[in-house]
């Protein structure tokens, strides 16, 4: 019988080593997915979600103002990380929070809490999506990411700007989406931060007069909200900007394939 060589023993030894840390790196990319389905599971399994509504703003309004007043700082950070954690988690309640920050912290320091808070939250589950498995759902990437991919192919900064001022797809939805077609995560930061600024506005300006509205008696209602006019036009004006360099970039490519054609 033949006797096996150094070299084919150092061979296999390596394509051993070789498949043992591909298994790892498999591995390692999955356990923060897993990780983050498992605290969105456990989240609703708790019962965490009833907690996020206006009614119960509106039962503990007396002592959560109570405990802003005595360490606001503390209230502060501790806003920010839950709010954090719950977009982390891909929690479909963002525009309660942002309410919840208004009538907490009022517009100042309301909105730039909500507003990094909320970038903060989304980019930890664009990190995770782009790192666990990304490269290989993007070949074979469906419904609400493929219909993404075209716009962020014409221009990711102001696509992604152009998706948060109008929410076209849930906010979760382009977090993740991002992630999968492996947009630029500098271009992911800015388009998050900036274009959530207005809608994080409108919303936290609601919770600012909600105390008022609850003392009054009466409802704090979310309908219809954004299709005020006076809410609505500068919203529109903001996506006319940002959808204008992806308009001037296909117009370019038609003009320049026209021009090769004559």
């Amino acid at each position: 019988m033949t006797q096996p060589t150094a070299d084919t023993q150092n061979a296999a030894g390596k394509d051993a080593a070789g498949k043992n840390a591909a298994g790892r790196g498999i591995v390692g990319r999955i356990v923060p997915l897993a990780a983050i389905a498992a605290a969105l599971a456990l989240f609703f399994a708790l019962g965490l979600h009833q907690y996020f509504s206006l009614e119960t703003l509106r039962e503990n309004r007396e002592a959560l103002n109570g405990w802003v007043a005595a360490r606001p700082l503390l209230a502060v950070g501790v806003f920010v990380l839950v709010y954090a954690a719950a977009v982390a988690i891909s929690f479909p309640g963002a525009s309660i929070l942002t309410i919840f920050g208004g009538f907490l912290f009022g517009l100042w320091p309301g909105v730039p809490a909500i507003v990094i808070a909320a970038t903060l939250g989304a980019t930890v589950i664009f990190l995770v999506a782009r790192t666990a498995l990304g490269d290989i759902l993007q070949k074979r990437a469906s419904g609400f990411v493929k219909r993404m991919e075209a716009g962020f192919r014409e221009d990711e900064l102001s696509y992604m700007f152009l998706l948060r001022i109008i929410p076209v797809f849930p906010f979760w939805a382009i977090n993740i989406a991002a992630g999968l077609i492996g947009v630029k995560l500098k271009n992911f930061l800015i388009g998050t931060l900036f274009g959530i600024i207005p809608g994080s506005f409108v919303y936290a300006s609601i919770g600012n007069a909600a105390g008022a509205a609850f003392d009054a008696g009466e409802d704090v209602s979310l309908t219809g909200v954004l299709t005020q006019p006076a809410i609505l036009l500068p919203i529109i004006g903001l996506a006319a900007l940002a959808a204008l360099p992806i308009l001037l970039k296909r117009v370019n490519k038609r003009a320049a394939a026209l021009g090769g054609d004559a």
